[in-house]
């Protein structure tokens, strides 16, 4: 009998003691969401475009979450062998879609360049992000987020946009075309900072502008190492 009670005894301590683990998760996980929610941060207005995947709103700079467009000076292979402009056609893709609206960004956290990560939408509610990889016009940046990967298989399937034929994905492109311009920059440093009348532009190997973008050291202008260290010295990206 003592034995029976005993057993009880010690159920019912780790019954309690189980359930009280239980709360404490829960308000833990719960506590995590509400400060993960509180963290979220909201951009309105009218945005200006750097590039496909590349926005600004006011004074910050936003990197569409989860996918990677074309860069600008970036053309995709076509089944007859030639090839088309692909990376301008998602920067006039975001142009259309956000002139004369309000843009609305959320997102919660920054990258390495203190762009905020964010999910975009028109005045329309129409969301850019997902928009992009839909039409063709982007990748699911998988390297980051699988948010995209159903889009893209979708868009995939429809040979539309980028997969009318192979072609290289944007990451690959800019790291080829960084590695040929480390060959001849100064330093292998191939950053072009610029000095114009719109103010201190920096133009990365993968950039429409950059063949044409002459540097002289005479002037003020830079050759850099990184797009961190160009932002850092108060260059900023070109808008489109």
């Amino acid at each position: 009998m003592g034995l029976v009670a005993s057993g009880a005894w010690y159920f019912t301590l780790g019954f309690i003691e189980m359930k009280i683990c239980f709360k404490v998760i829960i308000a833990l996980l719960s506590l995590a969401f509400t400060t993960h929610m509180a963290h979220a941060i909201d951009i309105s207005g009218r945005a200006k475009i750097s590039d496909g995947d590349t926005i600004e709103i006011g004074s910050q700079v936003i990197r569409l979450h989860g996918i990677d467009t074309p860069e600008t000076g970036q053309r995709c292979a076509l089944p007859n062998g030639k090839t088309w402009p692909c990376g301008k056609a998602a920067l006039e893709y975001v142009k259309e879609l956000v002139a004369d609206t309000q843009v609305r960004c959320t997102g919660n956290e920054f990258d390495e360049y203190s762009r905020l990560l964010a999910i975009c939408e028109t005045g329309e509610g129409l969301e850019i992000n997902r928009n992009l990889v839909d039409v063709g016009l982007a990748w699911a940046f998988v390297r980051f987020s699988d948010d995209y990967v159903a889009q893209e298989r979708d868009a995939r399937a429809k040979k539309i946009g980028v997969w009318q034929y192979e072609t290289d994905a944007p990451w690959k492109f800019r790291e080829a075309r960084w590695q040929v311009a480390q060959q001849t920059a100064p330093d292998g440093c191939p950053i072009k900072g610029n000095i114009s009348r719109n103010g201190q532009i920096y133009h990365t190997p993968w950039s429409r502008y950059y063949n044409k973008t002459k540097i002289s050291l005479e002037r003020g202008e830079k050759w850099f190492c990184s797009e961190d260290e160009a932002l850092k010295a108060g260059w900023r990206a070109p808008f489109n």
